[in-house]
């Protein structure tokens, strides 16, 4: 049985979505192809392939072991991508961001969850030849549609008025996420209400801390901000909303979207080439603030464009669901084990 150790803090810090990906994945190993690997986690002896899911830099050390077999790296930023959410002095940040991409090539092997990002790579110097691309997923055990009679009894218990009409948006509470034009959209919009889940996952070094502390003190009167919330809070909120807003300027592979998706809520984002790389046809968008708000609009008022657009969140559902990515990472790890094989990075057997 081929032996795939782990390492990862992913899950370390509430209210990311690298958290919630590497969740998935390890859910799916234990479950669907527990016959075909055998997975540790987070241990140092030999294994055939070691998958990082995190650059923590003890990780980075021990890279340099032969047992660590064929290396595996997930990419789920870049430094780029990292602009917007945390902020360092800027000789920090320059060393942070070169110990990223350090750190990426020393993988045998690359993941990204976005095409996109496979240019980006190879912009840094990495070998587009090592990159794959193996999209985010969604169990629907875990993320799903509830009855009528429970997005009712969730609406009381919340004190939303059933005919009220609800957006909602989730992640981290930052710059990067769009959170400035969400609180404009509440403000131009007294008549929705608007709920955003998340807080600060990187505390006071979130860029913009200052400035976000104190629109989720004071939210304009029709919006409310939860703060981190479990998956079985977050479901409700999914499935008694009327739109999943993710207004982002950048973005991976947002896990929400995928979790909007699966609960079958229809969807409005932001306008980017990573969207429409991944996802085109399945959500409404916008470029900037009118436009998403002019869509908000049409959206509330055109009740058959919302009907319209949950269907197309359950087929981009199935297009991302645990049973068709279960196939794909089978045949990738299995593919690893016998490149690591022929390149002689498997010593211990």
């Amino acid at each position: 049985m081929i032996r795939i150790n782990m390492f990862s803090q992913a899950d370390s810090v509430a209210g990311q979505g690298v958290g919630a990906a590497y969740e998935e994945l390890i859910r799916l190993l234990r479950t669907r192809l527990v016959d075909d690997f055998y997975v540790t986690i987070n241990r140092y002896g030999a294994s055939d392939l070691t998958h990082y899911h995190t650059i923590n830099p003890t990780y980075y050390a021990n890279s340099f072991s032969p047992a660590r077999g064929r290396k595996i790296g997930y990419v789920h930023f870049l430094p780029d991508t990292l602009e917007g959410s945390i902020k360092l002095p800027g000789m920090a940040k320059e060393v942070f961001y070169k110990y990223v991409i350090d750190f990426y090539k020393r993988m045998d092997q690359i993941v990204v969850v976005n095409p996109i990002f496979i240019d980006k790579l190879a912009d840094y110097g990495i070998d587009r030849d090592k990159v794959r691309y193996i999209p985010n997923f969604v169990a629907k055990s875990e993320f799903y549609e509830e009855s009528q009679a429970k997005k009712n009894a969730v609406r009381k218990e919340l004190g939303l008025p059933l005919d009220q009409f609800v957006v909602f948006g989730d992640g981290q509470v930052q710059a990067r996420k769009g959170v400035d034009d969400f609180a404009k959209l509440a403000l131009a919009n007294p008549d929705i209400q608007f709920i955003w889940a998340g807080g600060f996952s990187f505390g006071p070094i979130t860029d913009g801390y200052d400035h976000f502390k104190k629109l989720v003190d004071n939210p304009p009167q029709n919006l409310k901000f939860t703060g981190i919330i479990d998956r079985e809070k977050l479901v409700d909120y999914l499935n008694v909303a009327d739109l999943f807003l993710l207004p982002s300027f950048d973005e991976l592979f947002p896990m929400s979207v995928l979790e909007a998706f699966s609960c079958g809520t229809p969807v409005l984002l932001r306008d980017l080439d990573l969207y429409r790389a991944i996802i085109d046809g399945y959500y409404m968008s916008g470029k900037d603030f009118v436009e998403l708000n002019t869509r908000l609009r049409f959206a509330k008022e055109h009740p058959e464009i919302l009907a319209q657009y949950q269907d197309l969140s359950r087929a981009a559902s199935a297009q991302y669901s645990e049973d068709h990515l279960t196939e794909i990472w089978r045949d990738f790890y299995q593919e690893q084990y016998k490149l690591g094989r022929e390149l002689g990075q498997i010593r211990y057997e």
